[in-house]
């Protein structure tokens, strides 16, 4: 697709943004006071070559929204572009505006303690160096992740080595984080990170009208991520550390903004780090990527014990997103109004759902009350009410809403043949569609046609009316991963992404620092159940570097393991097993006259390898 296939905003479109600019909270320009407090330095475009820059969106720096983009979502934009480093209070650092997420450094007694080393490790890197040129030439004493979330942790080689790593280093972070980092990057990790390409916005022209923010923060770095395990765990809210000299008192979060998330506060610097429960914004209840629900009356008791332990000394909060707040008062009443942003939306999705009401009925009708609606930092720049209705809906009540009618209907490609069918046929599908274009009910008119494109995915008059629609609803979009949702479909209705032979695999380099165990488990979800039918197999590998010796037992089209030996043995390192599954290496270079040879080259025969690239808004 050429920059020329994209339409402008449709006079529908920028009646419903003037409208939307009318509902805005006024903005006395405090929100850009804070992300710019405490300036220290920066790189130029905050530019890190192959992983991240800003400098594609210098269109940021016209205050006035272009007529393309939510005008909620342009200020969030430029607020996002505010980078560099910057002093919290003495002691405590971050720097921001490198990656989506922000990366902290408290200084301690030896070294610089580093809170969230970011998805990857250029930019991770790129900070320590910033900080380091503006702080002192210090070593990394140790690293937190705060929660399961890959932006988090993935950058931690840009902040330690393998070898400071295998030496000791301390890694800190909540219990039941590998599980989790493990179950959402790596199990569901082909699918989720497909999806992501669409959620931030990945192969969009950076632009105004394409993507300009994921709200969260600009976008997600495209440098090295890796998975490296914890070597301490938080278990338990009052737990203690001192770490290179400074003390942290921890709060376990689980099932809040992530599986496995902590809190914790500074009191020498009288600093309270709220992880991602609190963000700039409405967050994600749900995330449209693809997630487990969120608990959202958890995550709100969560912040109001925040509040509890540590908000009456706090006289500095800051986040892994966005900027910090200072003073205890403002504190609080951030802190009160984000704690009864999810009750709210909690507990009136129920309230709804007792009355009868439906997830698509509720998500329609429900509104934050004015006391919430008027502040920037509840706007759903991120996550919606919409979808996090829906979310609730879905942890309490499942997918199913009770109507037997929904309970086993056809799928897509069959429910758009019968759909395309009843209205009469294809020209009728898209005279129906182009009514709706015209009339600016551009949800119906993508809805609607969405069963044309399914029944029958070459109609080029479809692909191009459907993507029309979606590219208004994304122009309309607050949430920037809904922008870049309808913007990522529209693009590719247009130039859709060609086939591969061969699938095109995500790259692998989460799997490389798993332990042995985790990385046999990602294989279960990889063993094809029709090509493995009736096979009975028996196979041990032994890791080298004494990483363990294992049983695997494929019966039943389902893949065990289990420690220990007892079966035809191959020897090799985690890295020839990661190799072989992605077809990088040859069982014959790996386990050549190996005994278990031969059952590992069936086992590989019945492994599935994912192609990234499936089809989202086409079959």
């Amino acid at each position: 697709m050429t920059s020329l296939d994209r339409k402008d905003a449709s006079p529908a479109t920028r009646a419903a943004l003037e409208a939307a600019r009318m509902t805005l909270p006024p903005d006395d320009g405090e929100d850009f006071r804070l992300a710019r407090r405490g300036f220290i330095a920066s790189i130029p475009d905050a530019d890190i070559p192959g992983a991240w820059s800003l400098k594609p969106y210098a269109f940021l720096e016209d205050k006035t929204p272009a007529p393309t983009v939510h005008p909620g979502l342009w200020r969030q934009a430029r607020l996002n572009g505010i980078h560099g480093l910057f002093e919290v209070t003495p002691g405590v650092y971050q720097v921001r505006g490198f990656d989506i997420s922000t990366v902290t450094f408290v200084e301690g007694e030896t070294g610089y303690i580093v809170i969230d080393p970011l998805t990857s490790a250029q930019p991770a890197r790129t900070a320590l160096e910033l900080m380091r040129t503006h702080r002192g030439e210090r070593p990394v004493s140790a690293v937190i992740y705060t929660h399961s979330h890959v932006d988090h942790y993935g950058g931690i080689l840009g902040v330690a080595s393998p070898e400071e790593i295998e030496a000791g280093l301390p890694i800190i972070a909540p219990e039941g984080f590998l599980k989790e980092a493990v179950s959402e990057n790596v199990l569901a990790g082909n699918a989720m990170s497909r999806r992501a390409t669409y959620m931030y916005g990945a192969l969009l022209w950076k632009d105004p009208q394409g993507h300009v923010d994921s709200g969260l923060g600009k976008g997600v770095s495209g440098g090295k991520v890796a998975l490296v395990p914890p070597t301490v765990s938080i278990s338990r809210t009052g737990e203690r550390l001192v770490v290179d000299g400074v003390e942290i008192v921890f709060q376990v979060t689980p099932d809040a903004e992530a599986p496995a998330e902590m809190n914790f506060y500074f009191p020498k610097f009288r600093a309270l780090c709220m992880a991602e429960n609190c963000t700039c914004h409405l967050h994600n209840i749900y995330t449209p990527r693809g997630a487990q629900v969120r608990d959202a009356k958890s995550w709100s008791g969560y912040i109001d014990e925040a509040r509890g332990l540590f908000g009456r000394e706090a006289e500095v909060m800051f986040a892994s997103h966005h900027w910090p707040r200072w003073g205890g008062s403002e504190i609080d009443v951030f802190l009160r109004k984000q704690r009864d942003l999810y009750k709210f939306i909690h507990d009136q999705t129920l309230r709804l759902a007792n009355h009868g009401l439906n997830a698509p009925e509720i998500a329609e009708v429900l509104r934050l009350p004015p006391t919430l609606a008027s502040e920037w930092y509840t706007r759903g720049f991120y996550g919606t009410v919409s979808h996090n209705a829906k979310a609730v809906y879905q942890r309490y009540l499942g997918w199913f809403d009770g109507n037997p009618a929904h309970l086993n209907p056809h799928p897509p490609v069959e429910t758009g043949k019968r759909y395309v069918r009843a209205l009469g046929g294809p020209e009728a599908v898209l005279a129906e569609a182009r009514r709706a274009q015209a009339e600016g009910d551009y949800r119906w008119g993508a809805q609607v046609l969405n069963h044309l494109v399914f029944a029958d995915p070459d109609n080029a008059q479809a692909r191009a009316l459907q993507a029309d629609l979606l590219e208004q609803m994304g122009y309309q979009s607050e949430s920037g991963p809904w922008r870049d949702f309808y913007l990522t479909g529209a693009q590719e209705l247009r130039t859709p992404i060609p086939a591969s032979p061969t699938p095109r695999q995500a790259a692998p380099g989460q799997l490389r620092n798993l332990p042995a165990e985790s990385l046999l488990d990602s294989l279960s979800v990889r063993l094809n159940g029709e090509s493995a039918g009736d096979l009975d197999l028996d196979l041990t590998i032994r890791f080298s570097g004494g990483e363990g010796v294992f049983t695997l037992k494929v019966e039943n089209a389902v893949l065990h393991h289990r420690d220990g030996e007892g079966a035809p043995e191959v020897a090799l390192s985690r890295d020839q097993l990661i190799d072989l599954v992605m077809g990088a290496a040859d069982l014959r270079d790996v386990a050549s006259g190996q005994p278990g040879e031969a059952a590992l080259g069936r086992l590989l025969s019945v492994l599935d390898r994912f192609d990234l690239w499936f089809g989202i808004v086409t079959p």
